[in-house]
């Protein structure tokens, strides 16, 4: 990954930010109750508490100033979303809207899209998942682009069916 570029994840608490850092990482390790702010390699991962709390916005955005891309983490397997609508619009920097829990037999790929389509009006999604390693490159190449131009060209060029444009 180009050191230049560096993801936030943010997300409800057990959707899979951890996980999915773990997964995109390349490590096998256990994901655990993220309480604060973790800086990994090329990505920070957040609390699920930062965006369940409009409280905790300020610290959204403040980190948002650290990194090139964030990475909105929508589970597939939850009926709900935490991000207001337009979410993606107060937040000045290359989004992603990633869909956690895609293989679990109660995954709704549909409903997690229109949820994250709610909260951020453009930009690639990404159906993945942390155990079969399903869009795990997609993701890392899509943080890779300098821009929306780019990310969008990367979703026209994909032959990956899990990658679409919002």
């Amino acid at each position: 990954m180009n050191k230049k570029h560096r993801a936030m994840l943010i997300g409800a608490i057990g959707s899979g930010k951890s996980t999915m850092t773990h997964a995109l990482l390349g490590r096998k390790t256990e994901a655990v109750k993220t309480q604060s702010l973790i800086y990994y390699d090329w990505i920070v991962d957040t609390p699920g508490e930062y965006t369940e709390n409009p409280l905790f916005y300020k610290s959204i955005m403040a980190t948002s100033l650290e990194v090139t891309h964030v990475l909105f983490i929508q589970d597939a397997t939850r009926q709900k979303t935490i991000f207001p609508p337009g979410f993606a619009t107060g937040i000045p920097k290359l989004i992603i809207g990633v869909i956690t829990k895609s293989e679990s037999p109660q995954a709704d790929i549909d409903r997690a899209t229109t949820l994250l389509q709610y909260a951020m009006p453009r930009g690639p999604i990404v159906a993945a998942s942390a155990f079969t390693g399903q869009g795990i490159e997609d993701i890392r190449r899509l943080v890779a682009c300098r821009s929306l131009h780019e990310m969008r060209e990367y979703c026209q060029k994909t032959k990956s069916e899990y990658v679409f444009l919002s």
